[in-house]
């Protein structure tokens, strides 16, 4: 059996840790800043209306490159460093996620563009709520009925226009520890417009090791926890694109949320400690 921790041992601990944080911040910081004041108006101003939809070589929109990009680099200069599992489908998709934190946005643009459903509050966040808007996101107000029905007639718009729209059907973040339920009226959209749904498994850390500290903690802002995860450690972030539910699939939008949900929580456990 080992001895316990002195409490001279334990306080040097936490000074070592603080001190390391200190350092991330050290170089962090300035990277953000380059990345905002340097990298995002180069890529603003190569998006010009005449440029933004200009096709590149596999068939993806000049915009939309740069958008998954720049978002791939802010990633990086939170400490993480992304791992890609399964392709996302083409064209007109549904794609739908568990939801730890705000970075879930960014990680999911960094492999593929999609308009998301977001929480209206979003909107006034500092930066986040900014790159949002320009990321095409449809703003929902909670516990508006006529605002969801709003965003179910975009969403349809949307994918009936050939576009992907992304959500994350737990409703809200967690901490972590678990996938919530999926709300089933989300899905409605794709049932309607016929088109794909394809799972997505975010998972932080290895083996998804990380996932309680990405989320935010009890009455945490998103500023504090835009400011902590800026001085975590360098760990993993893995998007694992999971078997789509084929467009037309005959079993209801509740069931497919139910297989959604189940998708993603086996991918969540797989290896996990």
């Amino acid at each position: 059996m080992n001895p316990p921790s002195s409490p001279s041992s334990a306080t040097a601990s936490v000074a070592g840790s603080n001190a390391l944080r200190a350092l991330r911040y050290g170089y962090r910081v300035p990277m953000l800043l380059w990345h905002l004041l340097v990298h995002l108006p180069l890529v603003l101003l190569a998006i010009t209306p005449l440029t933004a939809a200009l096709p590149l070589a596999n068939g993806e929109r000049l915009d939309h490159r740069l958008i998954r990009a720049w978002s791939a680099g802010l990633m990086r200069v939170f400490g993480f460093r992304l791992r890609r599992r399964g392709t996302p489908v083409a064209g007109a998709a549904l794609f739908v996620a568990n939801h730890v934190s705000w970075i879930d946005i960014v990680a999911l643009h960094s492999q593929r563009m999609m308009g998301f459903v977001a929480k209206k509050e979003i909107s006034r966040w500092p930066l986040v709520g900014w790159l949002a808007s320009r990321g095409e996101t449809i703003y929902h107000q909670r516990g508006s009925q006529e605002s969801l029905g709003g965003v179910l007639h975009e969403m349809l718009a949307r994918l009936r226009g050939g576009r992907s729209v992304g959500v994350f059907p737990e409703g809200r973040t967690r901490d972590g520890r678990e996938v919530g339920p999926f709300h089933a009226r989300i899905f409605l959209a794709a049932v309607e417009a016929g088109v794909a749904v394809q799972p997505v498994a975010l998972r932080y850390g290895e083996h998804a090791s990380a996932q309680t500290v990405v989320a935010f903690r009890a009455r945490e802002s998103f500023v504090g926890n835009f400011l902590r995860l800026l001085g975590e450690p360098v760990r993993s972030a893995e998007v694992a694109f999971l078997e789509p539910i084929a467009p037309g699939a005959a079993i209801g939008r509740r069931r497919i949320a139910e297989v959604a949900r189940e998708r993603i929580v086996a991918a969540m456990q797989t290896n996990r400690p």
